[in-house]
């Protein structure tokens, strides 16, 4: 007998955890951060409801900090096992974990003062989870393995990885689970990358499961194609620096950010946009452009010719510039020319993007574009669904900037693309798929997609309500 629970993404799209439980293992896969108002995420990502010293194995799918974020709070509160993951994925990890400890202790201090200089009964200071000692606590936990090669992870369970082809490193999850009962085989999708996306392979297809536990973040949406993405970006850009406003996109630091710079260089060298400074502002991109450049294996052929090819590589072009400096970063904020920037977080919810949006978002001349899914309850999303105001810090301010979205750049899988995913799994083998890491709406649409396509049960996962294998 063998059960799945989600701890986390379950009816959400954030702070993927999901446990699998057999009669001789506990394994855990992702143990990230949930993202959304900062009473909510305190609320679940303060502790866990099971016991981390009952774990016997984590496995890490990929380094976003919604699957990654909350390792160092895992092994603070008593976990002790191995977290399994891929070479990149783990530097990947380290980079994001590192990074949230920093911001969770930058925006602690940020408040503290902000409370002592004008004391608001609204305002909220919180500790941080964790700290940087934390962070290295779990990475010293981190066991890595390339793809394609079984790892025995727990008691009678083994699992092989797959590339996911989401973000660098990602992976699909392959088990071997030997029960009481006989042997059953379970994948899981993590986040499901796209074909033909710049940088990345194509995803893998998994050996034949018995179950699969699938993201369906886009479960009721179809993506735009890469052309009229490239299209609509070098008119947004366009139209933005004539009004001589700002453009200003908030990305993950990783993947999303190289993504974004490698096809703002390639406009850039077509002529297709004008010749205006873009800023980097993240000290993390510097270092994730040189994980990237340090795991080609992870790269498909087009990519992995640009940087044998290119002097300058597909992340450096006149013009761009990666800021680490707090001075530099307040210096793109003083100044009133047109220019592009890129800042983390990609949801908004932390990081140096907040103090440009406070200098850009009641201007109707910049421009905000959303490249990626911005979860409910986030800044990110309040400004996708051009709210009429939206709050930075706790205080107010109108949105009067242009807010344009473009969805061919996000690294999740739309409705189509999981299903002809999941079409490629063995059909007779396959028992059942368990949505996790989507909104209820996406999943009730993919559910009845995967059920038109001959799938032979769907299921929706309940939080902390285990699904049996059976």
């Amino acid at each position: 007998m063998a059960t799945i629970t989600a701890y986390g993404a379950a009816r959400e799209v954030t702070g993927s955890k999901h446990l699998l439980e057999t009669d001789r293992a506990r394994i855990l896969v992702d143990c990230g951060i949930f993202q959304g108002s900062r009473k909510k995420a305190r609320e679940k990502n303060s502790g866990f409801a099971f016991d981390p010293k009952d774990l016997h194995a984590c496995v890490n799918t990929h380094g976003h900090l919604d699957h990654c974020g909350n390792y160092p709070l895992l092994t603070k509160k008593g976990f002790s096992g191995d977290i399994l993951s891929t070479p990149a994925t783990r530097d990947i990890s380290g980079l994001i974990m590192m990074d949230s400890a920093k911001i969770q202790a930058h925006d602690a201090r940020f408040l503290r003062k902000q409370q002592k200089k004008d004391p608001q009964p609204w305002r909220k200071v919180w500790d941080p989870l964790y700290d940087e000692k934390d962070v290295k606590r779990a990475l010293a936990q981190f066991v890595t393995v390339d793809y394609h090669r079984p790892y025995p992870v727990a008691p009678g369970v083994t699992a092989t990885l797959y590339d996911a082809g989401h973000i660098l490193g990602s992976a699909l999850v392959h088990m071997e689970a030997r029960t009481a009962a006989g042997t059953v085989r379970i994948g899981f999708t993590g986040d499901l990358g796209r074909k033909n996306l710049p940088i990345l392979r194509d995803p893998d297809t998994l050996p034949p499961v018995d179950y699969l536990v699938c993201e369906s973040t886009y479960g009721n949406r179809l993506h735009d194609d890469m052309v009229q993405a490239e299209r609509e970006l070098s008119e947004v850009i366009s139209e933005t620096v004539a009004r001589g406003g700002k453009v200003v996109i908030p990305a993950f630091a990783v993947e999303r950010t190289q993504e974004v710079v490698y096809i703002l260089h390639k406009l850039y060298n077509e002529g297709r946009i004008p010749a205006v400074p873009v800023y980097v502002d993240s000290p993390m991109a510097v270092s994730a452009t040189g994980i990237f450049r340090a795991h080609p294996e992870c790269f498909d052929r087009e990519t992995v010719e640009d940087f044998l090819s290119k002097k300058e590589g597909p992340f450096t072009f006149d013009g761009l510039r990666y800021i680490t400096k707090v001075d530099e970063s307040k210096g793109i904020n003083a100044s009133k020319d047109p220019c592009i920037i890129i800042a983390t977080s990609g949801m908004c919810e932390a990081g140096r993007v907040l103090h440009h949006l406070i200098h850009t978002v009641e201007d109707p001349k910049n421009t905000i574009l959303i490249v990626g899914f911005m979860a409910a309850h986030t800044l990110g999303r309040r400004l996708a669904d051009r709210s009429e105001e939206v709050r930075i810090f706790g205080a107010p301010f109108a949105l009067r900037a242009r807010v344009k979205i473009l969805n061919a750049f996000s690294a999740h899988a739309d409705y189509r693309e999981i299903g002809a995913f999941v079409t490629s799994l063995d059909a007779d083998r396959l028992r059942a798929v368990f949505l996790v890491h989507g909104e209820s709406g996406a999943q009730e649409a993919l559910r009845e997609h995967l059920l038109s396509l001959g799938v032979r049960r769907v299921e929706i996962l309940e939080p902390e309500i285990p699904a049996a294998l059976d």
